[in-house]
This record gives structure tokens, C-alpha cells and sequence, in this order.
């Protein structure tokens, strides 16, 4: 199908930097980053730049040759453990350190009833709430300029009638219900950043999330983007899954995010487990035959959200085996070796979706490029210069 909705039809201008044209010369056109974000959880980034251990550094080296996007944990019961102790040196240099290489970081989530901070339940549901929307201040104002987008709550479709255990989360949700809950956090979030990119993010991704998406629109919750989860330890949705789940969700007219995607290259998890969490076993090994089965689902499925106008980003969230539930859904092994998967995408990112080509410029100094939206380098000889080629308007640039 078409990805033309992927690519701007540029004119660019070239001239010296006394506004002369510079007429019938080579001009390089290199990407250097993609406007779409192709993004895996960069949770390895952590103690890497904290610890500086080399292991480490070898998973954060491979992950660099394909991701221009990361997600970072701010579960709030590992973030702070201790109340009034927030783990923000951590984050926040890990952040700086992806921010330095190029990549747009995701904090996920601001508020959700798993993983949620055990100190919160001796308050009751008004102390509750006011210590989640002042989480929010600190987080979003803090971390503004190096985080910029947020999964501001998690799984809200079930977050009320969660009864695995009790929790703070699902207290106020229950008393507030879900959009109104939904309401408060995103209006807190959008106030302390109003320039961030907000997710709303599930995994249900039946009418009842419809349903919640169509009632937070309603109430004029400012949501940038719906996230979508796609956990597929039981199998690959396949094309026409995936092409219905988008087709529903595009009604909205908002930016769709596949925020946490994992296909399996191994034994697929049986169909009769409710939660994947129940899943539990010593070992689940990657096997050659998965491998390529992993590598022929997640290029189709990259292909067909790469083709949709709506999608902006696709987050793999395991990148290494091992990482969630001990299941082999990465693109390397549990010995950092890079699997059939990693491979095939990094052609897809780097060189089937990659502009890196040469024009020659006429006696006006113009030029027509066809590009990949993104970064580039321009250049002429020696001289270069950074461009972000985004849409269709033409743009002069300055040489030498």
C-alpha cells in the first residue's frame, strides 16, 4: 500500500551565505532521524548510564542502531518507594543521555493502580488524589523539556473493578469513576505542560474502551493521543485484527500510539490464560523456528501501522528475551546476540524507510528531493547544514 503520507516533495533552495544561489552542483541529502517514532522499551539505558557496566553498554549500543524513541518507568511504587524519596536522579540523567543521542522519551505512567505506591493507602481517598495530581506536578514540571510525553494513565477500563488487590488507584477510581478520574489527572498534566504529548493508554481494546475514549472527549479531556497495547504472548493479532482495531479507533480522529507491542519467538502462551501475568515458568527458550515466525509477524505488522495515516509511533516493549514474564518477545537473545527480528527491522527503519540521496541543483539553485519525514544533513562539498524535512513548503538553505 501507499506510505506516501511518510514522505514530503521538497524544493530546496541553495544559496551561499551572501544569498548567491549555488547553481548546477551535487548536493547531499542524508536522514538522520525519523519523524515517526520507532520506539522499544529503553529501560537497559538505566543502569547503563548510572553504573557504566558493559553489558549494558552493549544492549544500549544495538538498541541505538534502530530506536529513535524510548520509554522510561515512573512506576510510582519503584520510583518512590519511600514516600517524599522519588528516584529522579536516575531518570533523569538516563533521559538527558537518550535526549543527547537523538531520541524522544516517553514517561510511563503517571497514574495507574498496579505498581502503585504502597505508602498511599494510609490516607483516605481525598489525600489520595491530592498526592497523585501533586505526583503530577513534580514529574511533569520536572522533568519538562527533556520528558514531553506521557502515558498520564494506565488501564483505566479495568482500574475500578480491579480485584487482584487492594490499592490506592482503585479506590479514587471507583469513588470518581473512570472519566472523571481521567478528567483530573489529564487537566493536571496539560496545565503543567501544555506542550506535552499526552497518552491515554489500554490494553482492552474492545467497544468498552470506545466507550471511554468517546466519554473523555465528551468531558473535553485533553488527550494528544490513544495508546494501544498489544501484548501477544498468545499469539500474533494478524493483518486483519490489526487493520479492524485501527479502522474502530480512527473514528476518533486523534494520533493512535502502539504503545507496548510483544510477538513471541518461541512456544506461544496457551489461550485458556485470562491474565499473562499468571503465566509463570522457570524458562521459556527462543527457538530458530520462532525466530523466523517473530521476524515474518512484526514486519507485517510494522508495514501495516506504517501504512496507516493516524499511527505515529510503535514501541517494542521488550528488547532483550527474558525481560516480562521470561518470554522470548525481543529483538536479541538473553546473550545480547541480535535475532532474525533485528535484522529485518533495522532494513525496514534504516534503509527501505531511510532517505539518503543525492540532487543536483539548477541555474536557481533549487533542487527536488523526495525524503522520508525527519532530520537530515544537506551538504555541498565540505559545507553542511541540519534540516527537518517535515511537509511540502519549500526552504532555502544557507551554505558555506
Amino acid at each position: 500500500m501507499a506510505i506516501s503520507h511518510r514522505k514530503v516533495n521538497k524544493l530546496i533552495r541553495i544559496t551561499d551565505t551572501q544569498g548567491n544561489p549555488i547553481k548546477n552542483s551535487r548536493i547531499k541529502v542524508q536522514q538522520k532521524n525519523h519523524k515517526f517514532l520507532f520506539g522499544c522499551g529503553a529501560f537497559d539505558f538505566i543502569p547503563y548510564v548510572m553504573n557504566g557496566d558493559e553489558e549494558h553498554k552493549q544492549i544500549t549500543e544495538s538498541w541505538l542502531e534502530i530506536f529513535n524513541y524510548g520509554t522510561l518507568p515512573f512506576y510510582w511504587g519503584r520510583y518512590e518507594p519511600v514516600e517524599g524519596q522519588p528516584n529522579k536522579d536516575a531518570l533523569m540523567k538516563t533521559a538527558e543521555y537518550l535526549k543527547s543521542k537523538g531520541v524522544t522519551v516517553k514517561g510511563h505512567p503517571l497514574c495507574w493502580h498496579t505498581a502503585c505506591a504502597d505508602w498511599l493507602m494510609k490516607y483516605d481517598n481525598e489525600t489520595i488524589m491530592q498526592k497523585q495530581l501533586e505526583r503530577i506536578d513534580r514529574e511533569v514540571k520536572g522533568f519538562k523539556g527533556v520528558i514531553d510525553m506521557w502515558d498520564v494513565i494506565n488501564e483505566v477500563v479495568i482500574m475500578p473493578i480491579f480485584d487482584k488487590y487492594d490499592n490506592a488507584i482503585t479506590r479514587i477510581c471507583k469513588e470518581k469513576g473512570r472519566v472523571g478520574l481521567i478528567k483530573e489527572v489529564f487537566e493536571r498534566a496539560h496545565a503543567d505542560n501544555p506542550d506535552a504529548v499526552l497518552l491515554l493508554n489500554d490494553f482492552n481494546t474492545s467497544i468498552n474502551y470506545e466507550i471511554l475514549i468517546d466519554g473523555c472527549l465528551n468531558a473535553g479531556v485533553p488527550i494528544s493521543a490513544i495508546g494501544i497495547q498489544s501484548h501477544q504472548h498468545q499469539g500474533y493479532w494478524g493483518k486483519e485484527k490489526l487493520e479492524e482495531v485501527l479502522e474502530r479507533f480512527s473514528h476518533f480522529g486523534l494520533p493512535i500510539h502502539f504503545t507496548e507491542n510483544t510477538l513471541i519467538s518461541g512456544d506461544i502462551m496457551p489461550p485458556h490464560i485470562v491474565d499473562l501475568n499468571d503465566w509463570q515458568v522457570d524458562e521459556w527458550p527462543s527457538t530458530p523456528e520462532g525466530e523466523e515466525r517473530q521476524a515474518r509477524e512484526i514486519e507485517e505488522m510494522y508495514r501495516t501501522l506504517f501504512e496507516h495515516p493516524l499511527v505515529e509511533a510503535i514501541t517494542t516493549w521488550d528488547y532483550r528475551d527474558g525481560a516480562w514474564l521470561k518470554a522470548p518477545s525481543g529483538y536479541i537473545r538473553l546473550d545480547n546476540s541480535k535475532k532474525p527480528s533485528f535484522e529485518m527491522l533495522k532494513k525496514l527503519v534504516k534503509q527501505e524507510w531511510w532517505t539518503d540521496t543525492a540532487v543536483t541543483t539548477d541555474e536557481n539553485g533549487c533542487a527536488a528531493v523526495e525524503a522520508f519525514k525527519g532530520n537530515y544533513t544537506i551538504s555541498c562539498g565540505e559545507d553542511s547544514v541540519d534540516a527537518r524535512l517535515v511537509d511540502d513548503e519549500e526552504i532555502t538553505v544557507v551554505l558555506g
